[in-house]
């Protein structure tokens, strides 16, 4: 099957910046042929990622540092988080941006946000399962019990044995 027209240009094309500007704009995915300088650029990478979220994975590494530019695809689609430079991680509004949209990437936020109640909260108000990433101490907090087993009462088995005999949380995992 042969390549779609769009990226065949692309490729002839990836080292001109105006036809790249105007291909990403429209398509933000053919980011990924882009020459590697041109996924550099701000402007570039920035419209792409405007355009589609996703393509924050062809974005530069020294692009993956600049929050705007990350903030602009996980706002949108939290999961393009487990593309987020490790300088961004410790990041409370972004990751928390990404967490209404996707609970599941607690999994890629650094242990410190892991560790924050109101990150915990929001992860397991959209995937409850996901609190088996919260930190140890939160999964023995019971605030954080008690609204993991209201929306899913299969978590029990993963909060701290201390916290499973609250008698709150056992009511709960008892109840019809």
């Amino acid at each position: 099957m042969p390549e779609p027209i769009e990226i065949v240009e692309m490729r002839k094309n990836s080292d001109n910046r105006d036809y790249v500007l105007k291909a990403v704009s429209e398509n933000g995915k053919l980011l990924e042929f882009a020459d590697a300088e041109l996924q550099n650029d701000r402007e570039i990478a920035f419209t792409a990622v405007k355009n589609n979220p996703e393509a924050l994975e062809f974005v530069s590494l020294d692009l993956k540092k600049d929050r705007e530019i990350v903030y602009e695809s996980v706002s949108k689609l939290g999961w393009t988080y487990c593309y987020v430079d490790e300088s961004l991680k410790d990041d409370k509004e972004l990751l928390i941006a990404g967490l209404k949209k996707s609970g599941q990437i607690l999994y890629f936020a650094s242990q410190e946000m892991r560790d924050d109640k109101d990150v915990v909260l929001q992860a397991i108000d959209d995937k409850p399962i996901i609190v088996k990433y919260a930190s140890k101490c939160l999964r023995n907090d019971l605030d954080v019990a008690v609204n993991v087993m209201k929306k899913n009462k299969k978590c029990f088995k993963f909060l701290e044995p201390e916290i499973q005999k609250n008698e709150q949380v056992q009511e709960i995992k008892n109840a019809e």
